[in-house]
């Protein structure tokens, strides 16, 4: 039932310069919906996320994976992943079956559809919604312990760190001045979370959301909710909750501490894993970089981020791994 759905009418895209207006309602009108011609773009760079008007019924959203990113088995991993989250009652927008599959296929472009989900990015700034928080993610990440991926990717220091900083030098990003320093300092700053996390043992990997940011919440009177899970991999529970804390360290065990009590209340927690906040930090800077600069030929990234790829944006990032390399050997949040 899970299998993908539709063949493809042409060659299979390698970008999005063929996704038209035009391609983009019939795509949904292939699958039995009559649009009523509206169309606006939502803010996805990674992929491109529209939502659709439709006769007579609420609008859709739709999803259109980014070419050659994933395989289908890890998409339709992930949608197995949002149902079973559904069906143990978590608000999660699952995509919606359609001629009995949830990745869809027009003009060469995966696909999915999925109800319009309203709602705001989240304060998190009162220990009652920061309870609320841990009491939703505990649910998820308890449900995803409970079996494992197998094609979603494993958030680790190779593929966060390594791989990120050799596309990095590689493919010539790092202006010259600073590439010795870079490279040097890259290097130090993986020695030092590879230390760290032997230091913290052989933690528990699970299912993750795994890109758990504010940004990616939406708060509605009923509480939070979750609208995608595009970059859900395994990885340690705590990758789901350190990107909920901001401020000084005095700030972040506050709100850890509000989080964390909510948190328990449905799974338990290692606390080892508070030794990986600032490393994941560090490795999601890094990655974050690399990201931003495998999508560079796509034209939607320079004009979302004309900062990027600046002399001044990489003497920054070298300032910010710096501060990160004198983070990592401050004292962990404690329980």
């Amino acid at each position: 039932m899970m299998t993908s759905s539709g063949t493809s009418t042409g060659p299979t895209p390698t970008d999005y310069s063929a996704l038209t207006p035009d391609v983009i309602l019939d795509a949904v009108e292939q699958y039995g919906r009559q649009t009523d011609g509206r169309l606006l773009a939502l803010n996805s760079y990674e992929n491109r996320v529209y939502q659709v008007g439709i006769e007579d019924a609420s609008p859709l959203i739709v999803k259109f994976y980014r070419p050659e990113r994933w395989s289908d088995a890890a998409i339709l991993e992930e949608h197995a992943f949002a149902l079973e989250l559904a069906d143990h009652e978590l608000p999660v927008v699952a995509p919606m079956l359609l001629e009995q599959s949830t990745l869809l296929n027009a003009q060469g472009y995966r696909f999915a559809l999925y109800p319009r989900q309203g709602g705001h990015w989240p304060e998190l700034n009162t220990a009652e919604e920061r309870e609320w928080m841990g009491r939703f993610i505990a649910r998820i990440h308890a449900i995803g312990a409970t079996r494992s991926f197998q094609e979603r990717p494993t958030l680790d220091i190779d593929s966060f760190g390594h791989r990120s900083c050799h596309y990095l030098q590689e493919h010539g990003f790092i202006p010259a001045h600073i590439e010795d320093a870079y490279r040097t300092l890259a290097d130090d700053l993986l020695k030092q979370i590879e230390a760290i996390h032997a230091s913290a043992g052989n933690v528990r990997q699970i299912r993750l959301h795994g890109d758990c940011h504010p940004g990616n919440i939406l708060w509605t009177d009923d509480g939070p909710h979750f609208v995608d899970l595009d970059d859900c991999r395994t990885g340690p529970a705590i990758q789901d909750l350190w990107m909920l804390l901001s401020g000084d360290r005095h700030e972040m065990q506050i709100q850890f501490n509000d989080i964390i009590e909510g948190y328990l209340q449905f799974f338990e927690f290692d606390p080892r894993e508070l030794q990986l906040v600032e490393s994941l930090r560090t490795l999601r800077i890094i990655h974050y970089a690399a990201w931003l600069a495998q999508r560079w030929n796509d034209p939607a990234f320079p004009m979302a981020f004309p900062w990027f790829n600046t002399p001044r944006y990489w003497e920054e990032h070298i300032l910010a791994l710096r501060e990160q390399a004198s983070l990592l050997n401050e004292p962990a949040l404690v329980m």
